[in-house]
């Protein structure tokens, strides 16, 4: 499995990704932006028509950047699988008010989400969630979002482990930087769930790190103008 990081707004992300595809030429793709019922609606024909494809998708209007960046994504040759990984509404708000645990429902132990993670793991990722908020959530919200943050990353996990089963890998899933990170996204929940798998996590940054960054490889960027 190879997970494929980005700043969601960055095109130049999005052509790294579609180099990686062309080079990898996955069986199978998991999006976090898209939901099972999305995935599945996609066609070889459609993979054809990205204008048509974005509005069976309703891409833009559920609030992703331009779908213009993404659509050279859903056409890898040879045709892959296309998967979702992504969350409904409800269940992020369930997760917020009443765990990870609780809104991911039978399995969720196997992703370790029963169990509170360690203090320091948890101030850590709150930390980190005030950060992407540029410091405006009320300290209260933050494990809330941590909760939400993890569901995520179990959904995703949970997706793209279906994808190998069902097509044998290799697998990439186009996802956040946050749900690429190795100690605490996708990976971790893959490790967690089946230490067999192999898995690299690939960021992509738009500015140089203090230190190093925590995936396997990485790239530096411009932002986007």
């Amino acid at each position: 499995m190879v997970i494929l990081g980005e700043v969601h707004d960055n095109p130049a992300h999005h052509a790294n990704q579609a180099r990686a595809l062309a080079a990898l030429k996955p069986a199978a793709v998991v999006f976090e932006m898209l939901d099972i019922e999305q995935a599945q609606r996609i066609t070889p024909a459609l993979t054809r028509d990205p204008a048509a494809l974005e509005a069976v998708l309703g891409w833009n209007a559920a609030g992703w950047p331009d779908f213009a960046m993404y659509a050279p994504l859903f056409q890898t040759t040879p045709a892959p699988r296309f998967y979702g990984g992504a969350v409904r509404r409800a269940d992020l708000a369930r997760a917020r008010n009443d765990g990870a645990a609780a809104a991911f429902g039978a399995g969720a132990a196997r992703f370790g989400l029963d169990r509170p993670l360690a203090p320091g793991d948890q101030a850590a990722r709150e930390a980190e969630m005030q950060q992407v908020h540029c410091g405006a959530l009320p300290p209260g919200l933050l494990p809330g979002f941590v909760a939400v943050q993890r569901l995520r990353d179990a959904a995703l996990a949970l997706a793209t482990l279906a994808a190998l089963e069902q097509t044998g890998g290799p697998v990439a899933v186009i996802t956040g930087n946050g749900h690429a990170r190795r100690d605490s996204g996708i990976p971790a929940m893959l490790a967690q769930a089946d230490p067999s798998v192999s898995v690299l996590a690939i960021g992509q940054l738009e500015g140089e790190p203090d230190g190093p960054p925590p995936y396997d490889l990485w790239l530096v960027t411009d932002g986007p103008d």
